[in-house]
């Protein structure tokens, strides 16, 4: 099986490809390597991908459609997985532009290189952050996502309406997935997870939100590679039968699917942060401030829809996944 995987030197992009490798699939890997966080970090995660099996990584910018479309001509992919984007609630904030271009037009390319390359299945990377103003939990993908506090989470949902078009027009199979907070070894820096990990160790005051009033379906990252893998083999199909007054927005009459991933069982900031300092030894310094724009109070993923289809559920719990995340930490950083 032929792989493409957009964002591979990100967090979640490196992982499923060194799990499709392992797998025995031929993975190309493609990011642009963006400097929004360290770009050694990213250097680093390719490095170790390098030492398994057959993965080829190519530097292209989902913006520049004649580099995409020639990625795709020069190779015959079976599926997609595309995982690239501009990550971040908060940066969306200082710099929208970077939003409009990779997520947007980024995502554009990627849905008319699989129209014209006739992809048997296109698997990409929403979002939780869809969710917005929404009150009641767990969050389920048959509720409204008409109302984003974040031009990140707009440019996500956009994602969605774009692929359901060409799913309809085109009947290329797309299956959006609404990723939940994700931690684990080689995770982001700009994650909480990790800004609490360092900043405990340096001595520094970690900042919490909302007076600590934060729950989160923190979900370890290797239980999130198996979901998206699986998903890969679970490929939507027309059903005619399907109409809009009596259907989920999740489905649809064209081979379009959308499904929450996350560990299906919030945990409050609290309890996680007091795992990190049990897990280091250290007591935080701790500054609790109010929530900040583009925060959300809570995020809590229905996701049975899921789990059905998959035949898997997490299996990581927090104590287990913080104390691999801090163990990969202090090995990097030599701590």
């Amino acid at each position: 099986m032929n792989f493409l995987v957009t964002g591979a030197a990100g967090f979640i992009g490196a992982a499923v490809c060194k799990k499709l490798i392992l797998d025995g699939c031929n993975v190309i890997g493609l990011d642009n390597k963006c400097d929004y966080y360290d770009v050694n970090l990213k250097e680093a995660r390719l490095s170790e991908l390098s030492q398994y099996g057959d993965f080829t990584f190519l530097k292209e910018d989902l913006c520049n459609n004649d580099g995409i479309n020639s990625i795709f001509l020069e190779n015959k992919f079976d599926r997609v997985i595309h995982l690239g984007a501009q990550a971040g609630v908060r940066y969306s904030i200082e710099n929208p532009m970077a939003y409009a271009d990779s997520n947007i037009i980024g995502h554009l390319n990627i849905l008319e290189a699989c129209r014209h390359h006739k992809i048997e299945h296109l698997v990409y990377a929403s979002s939780s952050s869809v969710y917005g103003l929404n009150e009641k939990t767990p969050f389920e993908t048959s509720d409204s996502v008409d109302h984003p506090v974040s031009l990140y989470a707009a440019t996500k949902k956009s994602n969605e309406l774009m692929s359901h078009s060409y799913s309809h027009l085109y009947n290329i199979p797309t299956t959006g997935l609404r990723f939940f907070t994700v931690y684990g070894p080689w995770g982001r820096p700009d994650m909480a997870p990790f800004i609490f990990t360092k900043k405990i160790l340096d001595g520094d005051t970690i900042d919490i939100n909302n007076n600590g009033e934060m729950w989160r379906d923190f979900t370890y990252i290797d239980d999130i590679v198996e979901g998206v893998i699986r998903i890969a083999d679970v490929i939507p199909t027309r059903n005619d039968e399907w109409k809009v007054e009596t259907g989920t927005p999740a489905s649809s009459s064209a081979p379009y699917a959308v499904y929450n991933i996350g560990h299906g069982s919030p945990i409050n900031l609290m309890e996680f942060i007091s795992e990190i300092e049990n897990t280091l030894g250290i007591e935080a310094k701790k500054n609790y401030r109010g929530m900040q724009a583009g925060d959300v109070y809570k995020t809590y993923a229905d996701t049975s829809d899921l789990f059905e289809a998959i035949g898997y559920t997490p299996k990581v719990g927090v104590k287990e996944g913080v104390a691999a995340f801090v163990k990969w930490y202090k090995e990097f950083y030599n701590k």
